[in-house]
């Protein structure tokens, strides 16, 4: 075999490189060549066959003659079931946590399937009603980053609720990649949301929406500050971004912050306002809504600046 130049070189480096695997007592930077992980392509593929399952002929195999859908359906299934399973039971040994739940989860999410059809039905309307430039329901199934992005939280979603650790994340951040989406698999979102454009949208973990919520492109639902206990660690698992009640839009560049913000139902946000304030039911905020002298506390507090504001 042909070696390089730098081939002696490379031997150390190689050596260099394998000495800091297990050199550290930090967890982040422990590696174990032995130990088998979870693997994003895998997760991934899955995401596809799901997908294809729920809009068979659109993804995936592009034609199935009728009588033979069902069995392609199942042998989907199967194959997603399988490798679902053991990518859980990979995650959950990552982690630390119990994996005798695996087979659990996936019937979860599999019995679940006809209902996100449903959501995801009424997701491509939502697109279909709420943007002129739609020329077809297989424009929007086929080209939307929007409806890619939310179809992949869903399936996310469901899998957080059911506490599947890591897979969930690498979904939507797979999604994100593609989309410049980043939706978290614990927000909770209701039935016919549609986003327009989509880059740059962000949408936090506690993140609650209602029925028929339409937001544009550089909208960021965030927390307005991090919780933190006596030890200054990061306090998880409260409410910290906030609720959009039915009937919602946001438009483009809205930030709205805060766990204690709830945009009333049928409110309008205009775009490139900063919203950390409750908006009451059908209000319009054109303007942001809080005052610069609040803003600066706020940013002080949370992040220690609040000069430029």
């Amino acid at each position: 075999m042909k070696s390089h130049p730098l081939s002696d070189r490379l031997r150390g480096i190689t050596q260099e490189i394998v000495a800091t695997y297990g050199a550290s007592g930090d967890p982040a930077f422990q590696f174990d060549p032995e130990r088998r992980l979870p693997s994003r392509t895998a997760v991934v593929r899955i995401l596809e066959n799901l997908v294809a399952v729920l809009f068979p002929g659109l993804h995936g195999v592009q034609h199935v003659a009728r009588e033979d859908v069902e069995r392609h359906v199942g042998v989907l299934l199967d194959e997603i079931a399988a490798e679902l399973q053991e990518q859980i039971v990979l995650a959950c040994e990552l982690e630390g946590a119990d994996s005798g739940g695996a087979e659990r989860a996936v019937e979860g999410l599999l019995s679940r399937l006809p209902e996100l059809r449903r959501l995801m039905v009424l997701d491509a309307r939502a697109a279909m009603d709420g943007d002129p430039a739609a020329r077809s329901y297989a424009e929007i199934l086929l080209s939307y980053p929007g409806l890619e992005a939310i179809t992949i939280q869903r399936v996310a979603h469901e899998l957080w609720r059911l506490e599947v650790p890591l897979l969930p994340r690498i979904m939507t951040e797979h999604a994100h990649s593609k989309t410049g989406i980043d939706i978290h698999p614990g927000a909770r979102i209701g039935e016919s949301f549609f986003i327009d454009h989509g880059t740059g949208v962000v949408i936090g973990e506690t993140a609650v929406l209602g029925r028929n919520v339409k937001i544009y492109q550089g909208v960021t639902l965030g927390a307005l500050s991090f919780a933190t206990d006596a030890r200054g660690r990061l306090v998880r698992g409260v409410k910290r971004h906030p609720t959009l009640e039915d009937d919602v839009v946001v438009y483009a560049g809205a930030t709205i912050l805060g766990g204690d913000t709830v945009i009333g139902k049928g409110a309008v946000i205009g775009g490139n306002t900063w919203v950390i304030e409750s908006v009451p039911p059908g209000d319009r905020v054109l303007f942001t809504r809080t005052s610069r002298a609040r803003q600066r506390a706020i940013l002080e507090r949370s992040y220690g600046f609040g000069d430029g504001i």
